[in-house]
């Protein structure tokens, strides 16, 4: 099979197993040439687990000095005879190739994780691989839609402002053309829905899930991921729907502190560097900006090039507050 470029508007519709299998390495690289991490969980199940945050999380977890075994949960398309698999699918395939070769356990369940089945694919496994309990949950699930676990209709989020409507550009990568847009503002409906999808609902109901199954290790940590932009798009992103997203997540956070405490654990919701991600790259504004951001970090010697490395200095950070 010949496989050459796919770009529809902003996201690449094919990918090169070597190719990925690079962008794996490198981060395993880079992650093995830090200081090591210590104090660091061993035994972490990762939900989001085959790309952005939640694979750098993976890499420097298992490969940054812990050797932690992980179960990764991902929703990715797997090769066919006519189009190659998606490059999440990739990433967990060497990712799970690369760790085992070093002596780590690697799981990877390939599924819907707002699914009932998925959740016992998870439960059994941490059982078989974990002895029963997980040290850390990392939750990183990017998706624009959640279905209701009481009435199967799907909530659908929505990145709009709030209030009025903005007007953004977006960098096209198919034929690098920029373009401008308005967006129109979100209404009350879509506003809740988004929380629903993206704030921190379903990170407590998998908490709650693992609490029920006694799969929680004394000690246990969760971690989230938020972020809050540049000004140039508070009006879409920290103002806007996901804005409120994000609030419902770290107001989460409290709640499974308190849940977590019976087991002298706690739950974290951490603020991250702008990254190119499956969500971010469909927030009109960001692209730009971070275009003109990298150029300027790399100048001052400042750019963090490998998403592992800002994990790295979370998760220890992270198990430092834990102590």
């Amino acid at each position: 099979m010949i496989i050459e470029p796919q770009i529809k508007g902003v996201v690449a519709k094919a990918a090169h197993p070597y190719g990925c299998e690079q962008a794996v390495l490198s981060q395993i690289q880079y992650v093995k040439s830090q200081e090591p991490i210590t104090h660091a969980p061993k035994r972490v199940l990762i939900l989001g687990a085959s790309s952005g945050f939640g694979l750098a999380a993976r890499i420097a977890l298992a490969f940054g000095g812990a050797k932690a075994d992980t179960i990764g949960v991902s929703f990715e398309r797997p090769p066919a005879e006519s189009k190659t698999a998606s490059a999440g699918w990739y990433n967990d395939h060497y990712f799970k190739t690369h760790a085992q070769a070093q002596g780590n356990i690697a799981v990877n369940i390939h599924g819907d994780a707002f699914s009932k089945d998925v959740r016992n694919q998870v439960i059994e496994a941490i059982e078989t691989y974990f002895e029963g309990e997980v040290d850390l949950i990392v939750y990183s699930l990017a998706t624009g839609v959640r279905p209701n676990p009481e009435t199967g209709e799907m909530w659908r989020s929505a990145i709009k402002p709030i209030g009025e409507d903005i007007k953004g550009s977006s960098v096209m990568l198919e034929n690098d053309a920029w373009l401008d847009s308005t967006l129109p503002a979100a209404t009350e409906q879509e506003i809740d829905d988004t929380i629903k999808v993206m704030g921190g609902d379903d990170w407590e109901s998998w908490i709650d899930t693992l609490i029920n199954s006694e799969s929680i290790a004394q000690g246990c940590q969760t971690v989230a991921f938020s972020y809050v932009g540049p000004e140039v798009t508070h009006p879409i992103y920290l103002d806007g729907t996901l804005g409120r997203a994000k609030i419902d997540l770290h107001q989460t956070s409290h709640s499974l502190n308190l849940k977590l405490a019976n087991f002298d654990g706690g739950a974290y919701a951490t603020v991250c560097k702008a990254l190119v991600t499956k969500a971010s790259v469909f927030i009109p504004g960001l692209t730009p900006y971070m275009l003109a951001l990298y150029r300027v970090m790399k100048e001052q010697g400042t750019h963090e090039a490998v998403s592992s490395k800002c994990i790295v200095y979370s998760v220890k950070n992270s198990m430092q507050d834990s102590k």
